[in-house]
């Protein structure tokens, strides 16, 4: 089904209770975390939306799509130099956050009951996209995330008080360093959102304790 720009698999219900919009990461199929809404506890009649990045790689990466692309060789160098990227605003960012503004606006299911959330460059995505707009989202959900855009986020977060954020983050997470999720889980703090912290000991992936803590935090909405 096509919301705006983006083609979305959608499952659960009609969205008489929560929507949740969850952004798969870079290199992955559109449908990745489809098989996540068996699995994740939500109340009862959640809608669940998985959209599609607009960015096919093709080539050896198969079926496989981005929401912007990445300089591996680069992204090599700043792990092995230890560069701090927070400061970094990604080609490609801009236009991936108007898709999906759109793509929400197609949809339009109320924002006090759509959680927006993803994993890896979709978590990024998604609280680029929630710190953009005046939104008044239910929740965000970041699963092994990280900071980026810094000098755009951090002025914005305040607007964003009380909102509620789940962030998960694995404690050996060669790709995206963990001292990076913390960092952006302080600013989130200092800023006011209410963060709920779930690190564990593991690497790029969401695993069951994750899953388990995503379904707390949907249910305590």
């Amino acid at each position: 089904m096509k919301y705006g720009p983006l083609e979305c698999e959608v499952r659960g219900g009609d969205g008489a209770g929560l929507t949740c919009v969850f952004l798969h990461g870079f290199g992955a199929p559109g449908d990745d975390l489809v098989p996540l809404a068996e699995y994740f506890r939500a109340p009862a009649g959640t809608r669940w939306v998985f959209p599609a990045a607009p960015l096919e790689l093709g080539g050896l990466y198969g079926d496989a799509r981005a929401w912007w692309l990445i300089d591996f060789a680069k992204l090599e160098r700043d792990l092995m130099t230890g560069r701090d990227r927070a400061t970094e605003i990604p080609d490609g960012l801009v236009e991936a956050r108007a898709a999906v503004i759109a793509m929400l606006d197609a949809l339009g299911a109320p924002p006090e009951k759509t959680v927006i959330g993803g994993f890896s460059q979709g978590a990024m995505l998604s609280l680029d996209v929630a710190l953009h707009t005046e939104r008044a989202f239910a929740g965000i959900v970041l699963m092994s995330g990280t900071l980026i855009a810094e000098g755009e986020w951090a002025p914005r977060m305040p607007a964003r008080k009380g909102l509620k954020v789940f962030q998960s983050h694995g404690e050996r997470d060669a790709l995206l360093p963990f001292a990076a999720a913390q960092r952006l889980r302080a600013l989130m703090e200092a800023s006011g959102l209410d963060v709920t912290w779930l690190p564990f000991r593991g690497q790029h992936e969401i695993p069951p304790p994750v899953v388990a803590g995503v379904g707390d935090f949907l249910s305590s909405i």
